[in-house]
């Protein structure tokens, strides 16, 4: 997995997305109304604590570029977003590869889906801290913050929040 020096990764499930329509691509639904409070709720508050990542690597799905945007809007105009066309159907692996990619970056957000996103946390704090966390499964627009601390033999990630409505 992923083991840097000093880092923090913000995991972050996209917001409530609109039921697909018929004969629509489920790639191309969007953030419904509840999504777009969600993302938003989530989104200030991170801001608010001061959860504001270096970069942000984000699905080019929809609802993902969706809450994004909302993301960016919260935190920063300025903040450099990379859409991923991977993402969209990307293992754990695969996200923490594309983490792992964006060094020197101190701190990282990736927007994407269940379940890669949900199996990644688990494989980066474990399954017993990641079933306490979120004991109904990782939440549309769940911002989970988890910090790298280097030990004498291996480092270690730390859940340090979870941001959810």
């Amino acid at each position: 997995m992923i083991e840097p020096e000093p880092f923090r990764i913000y995991l972050m499930r996209h917001a409530q997305a609109a039921s697909a329509t018929p004969g629509g691509r489920d790639f191309d639904r969007v953030l419904d109304d509840r999504g777009y409070a969600q993302a938003e709720m989530v989104a200030d508050r991170a801001a608010d604590l001061g959860y504001v990542p270096d970069c942000l690597v984000s699905s080019t799905a929809t609802r993902c570029r969706q809450t994004a945007e909302i993301v960016r809007r919260a935190v920063g105009e300025t903040l450099d977003i990379q859409f991923v066309d991977e993402i969209y159907s990307g293992t754990p692996d695969l996200y923490a590869t594309i983490i792992s990619g964006q060094r020197p970056a101190h701190s990282v957000m990736l927007i994407g889906h269940n379940p890669s996103i949900d199996q990644l946390l688990e494989g980066l704090i474990g399954k017993e801290q990641r079933r306490t966390a979120m004991p109904g499964g990782y939440p549309t627009a769940g911002l989970a913050v988890l910090d790298y601390t280097a030990g004498t033999d291996a480092g270690s990630w730390t859940l340090t929040n979870l941001l959810s409505v």
